[in-house]
């Protein structure tokens, strides 16, 4: 593998290369003018203030028209004072009753992305490389995010405290909203700044029409240089904020008594337990920030998304939703996902810093758990095991800006525990070339020692091990054409326990090959995409593990559809024998035809790899759901997974997954939601080897409830009431109830 110092030569070479200039077509640049009062946020747009606003027209559609002329029209109107940045839209609309507005939760983002809505996005250092985006539908319902353009990342955990209203009118909807500026990064000076805005429109109809104040070519791939640069802005004085959000929590968990066999027994009830915390947000600077949470509750108030974990033989990944660890995440992402808070289970206290100065960007945090979670990684497979230890984990990032569109950055992680380490360090950069063409590459190296116990029971060593990571990609992403090529590189022991790399003993080679076309007024499709796509893999014995030669096409059209089909020839390696000649079908495909209903469909289907018996097999996998809106108020979603696999003998399993989220919003603020997961496993003992599997439960049928009532007076201030419990059922025995939990929550947030 390639070493440290010859990687960081390499790396700064390339990052050398990147050129200075800007990679935008023409600007569209305008003046903004200082609020002579202050604006009532209601959605009236009556002020005075906005008699002397900056007001510009949204005269670009850049999907599914290439810049075209937008089929309504929208004016935006921005102005500021000491305090807040206030914006506008009066969006005009032909037919105001075909309107798609829902009422939802805040960042409720693919159920607000099927209604009308219109965006903000600001960049107040004009660096063309972080953006706070703001989007609102005709309702008031919010969404923010923070954009990292070099990641590509949209951080929807981001939550600001700020102002929206919207109203439908007889012609279109207006809406109406107020940024408090101590909460935004700003440059720190006095001289008169330039900032960048993305300001936007989206217009569902039997299409959905993206809009924009300022054209986008579709030969760039970054999003900042393709912006609106309003000037004018001067004499800021962020405040220092400070928010602290003190939190009370109460539960109770009852568990069902060990039964006959497996059977659980009656419900026994538990102890009540509260348990006070507090959260605090700092801005040590306009550009620093701190967080830091002491006693907290890191709980989840949302099950995660269902998902089959039969016949798999890596970690299946679960995105994190846990606010304090989702906040400024974006600082702590890297090509090598080396930085995973899921990781960190209920840890007594955590701390965060998070900031910008100039061309630097910094992120640190620390946190104190009871347990220790472990992924023991391979080539064949990943395993878990956990210590009743405590364990401190600790995660520095450093990233400096360089030229236009690059940079280097710096990744610590560390976790240190009783008879136990895992430490994670490296380098990592980015370079863009062109609007089109990027390169990323990553280097780490890591030094693991697990505890005796774990060592010997999963068969690691005693001693320290170390081992070394590496990912370099290029991607081309113009108009016509994208392709990509990358390499990755980890040693049999590198191991990031702070992360989400669950496979090692890998050297891999990726490229893909996509031609896009774009349909015009007349056409029946918007866009088409063919390509082909290949992976080959070997461990570091030389030994061929994983190899893919793909093709797939996808075609978007009417009622907001897309049809995608894929073929696969594959080669697979396990248990000593490889597998050739396998081939794997999959389609996908989803409509919208009106703004009530959402559908789809995905099938996957072939040559597949029973990894408990280590024998060939067929698998069919379907997989449709669908996503109603009962008026304003009502939101269900319903998806179910049906997966077989038969081997030679029959069939081996069936397994059946359904999911259930029914939403009633009371308003903008309130909602009750029930989440129901009901699973249905049927195996056949006989066509399992005994002497690897020798008990099989023939049946296994679990259901979880989870009942949530939420109040959110805004992102922090927050009540919530809820109840969940889980059932098992088996050959011999109906659903039997084995937990449930009742949960409360306030919290309430003083921003001085």
């Amino acid at each position: 593998m390639i070493r440290p110092l010859a990687w960081f030569c390499l790396l700064s070479f390339c990052l050398s290369l990147g050129p200075a200039a800007a990679f935008a077509q023409e600007t569209r640049r305008l003046e903004i003018r200082r609020a002579a009062s202050p604006v009532k946020v209601d959605g009236s747009l009556d002020d005075p203030a906005w008699a002397s606003a900056l007001v510009f027209d949204l005269p670009y559609e850049w999907q599914p028209g290439d810049n075209a002329t937008p089929p309504v029209k929208t004016d935006f109107l921005v102005t500021y004072d000491d305090t807040y940045l206030y914006a506008a839209w009066k969006a005009q609309d032909p037919r105001p009753a075909e309107i798609r507005a829902h009422l939802m939760d805040r960042d409720a983002i693919d159920t607000f992305v099927q209604d009308d809505h219109v965006l903000l996005m600001i960049d107040p250092f004009n660096d063309e490389r972080r953006g706070f985006q703001f989007r609102i539908n005709p309702l008031g319902v919010q969404a923010d995010a923070v954009f990292s353009q070099n990641e590509g990342i949209e951080d929807w955990s981001f939550d600001m405290i700020w102002a929206s209203a919207g109203r439908i009118t007889e012609e279109g909807y207006v809406v109406e909203i107020a940024i408090p500026l101590q909460q935004i990064r700003l440059p720190r000076t006095q001289d008169l700044q330039t900032w960048g805005f993305d300001v936007g429109r989206s217009y569902p109809r039997s299409v959905r029409h993206r809009i924009s104040g300022a054209p986008k070519d579709r030969g760039n791939s970054c999003i900042l240089c393709q912006v609106v640069k309003v000037t004018g802005f001067e004499s800021l004085e962020p405040g220092r904020n400070l928010e602290v959000t003190p939190t009370v929590t109460a539960n109770r968990t009852d568990v069902a008594a060990a039964g006959l066999g497996r059977r659980p027994g009656g419900i026994e009830t538990g102890d009540a337990k509260a348990e006070a915390g507090v959260s605090a947000r700092w801005g040590i600077t306009p550009n620093v920030s701190l967080s830091a949470a002491i006693n907290p509750d890191f709980s989840q108030v949302e099950a995660d998304v269902a998902q089959l974990a039969v016949n798999e033989r890596f970690a299946l990944f679960f995105p994190e939703k846990r606010p304090f660890f989702l906040e400024g995440i974006d600082f702590f992402s890297t090509p090598l996902e080396a930085v995973f808070t899921r990781t960190v289970a209920d840890p007594k206290w955590g701390a965060k810093v998070t900031g910008k100065e100039g061309p630097n960007a910094f992120g640190v945090f620390i946190t104190e758990d009871d347990r220790n979670f472990l992924t023991i990684p391979s080539n064949q497979q990943s395993r878990f095991a956990a210590q009743d230890e405590p364990v401190r984990t600790g995660v520095l990032r450093y990233r400096r800006d360089i030229g236009r569109g690059s940079s280097l950055g710096v990744l610590y992680t560390g976790r240190e525990g009783d008879d136990y380490h895992n430490r994670v360090g490296g380098l990592d950069g980015f370079a863009r070339f062109s609007g089109a063409d990027t390169v990323r590459v990553q280097y780490l190296r890591a030094d693991t020692l697990y505890p005796g116990e774990i060592a010997r029971d999963f068969g690691q060593p005693l001693d320290d091990i170390e081992g070394d990571a590496l990912l370099a990609s290029y991607n081309h992403e113009a108009r016509d054409w994208f392709w990509s090529l990358a390499y990755e590189d980890r040693d049999p022991e590198f191991r990031a326990d702070s992360g989400f790399i669950p496979r090692v003993d890998i050297r891999e080679t990726r490229a893909q090959l996509q031609r896009q076309l774009y349909g015009g007024q007349d056409d029946w499709y918007t866009r088409i995409n063919a390509g082909v796509n290949g992976r080959r893999t070997k461990d570091h014995a030389g030994q061929l593990t994983d190899e893919r030669l793909g093709l797939y096409a996808n075609v978007s059209g009417p009622l907001q559809s897309l049809l995608e089909v894929s073929y696969g020839r594959n080669k697979e390696f396990f248990g000593g024998r490889l597998y050739e000649g396998m081939n794997r079908y999959g389609t996908f495909f989803t409509i919208q035809p009106n703004g009530v209903a959402r559908l789809s469909l995905s099938t996957d289907s072939g040559d597949t790899v029973d990894f408990t018996n280590n024998q060939p097999a067929d698998v069919l996998v379907l997989a449709p759901a669908a996503e109603l809106k009962l008026g304003r108020h009502v939101n269900a979603q319903v998806s179910h997974t049906l997966q077989r696999l038969d081997v030679d003998d029959g069939r081996l399993f069936e397994a059946n997954l359904s999911q259930l989220r029914l939403i009633y919003n009371f308003n903008v603020r309130s909602f009750v939601r029930g989440i129901f997961q009901y699973l249905d496993l049927q195996r056949d003992p006989a066509h399992y080897n005994p002497e690897i599997q020798p008990f099989i439960q023939p049946s296994t049928r679990t259901l979880l409830t989870q009942l949530l009532f939420s109040y959110k007076l805004n992102s922090q201030t927050v009540l919530f009431l809820g109840y969940s419990g889980n059932r098992l059922g088996e050959e011999d025995f109906s659903l039997t109830q084995t937990d449930r939990t009742l949960f409360f929550k306030i919290g309430y947030a003083f921003v001085l």
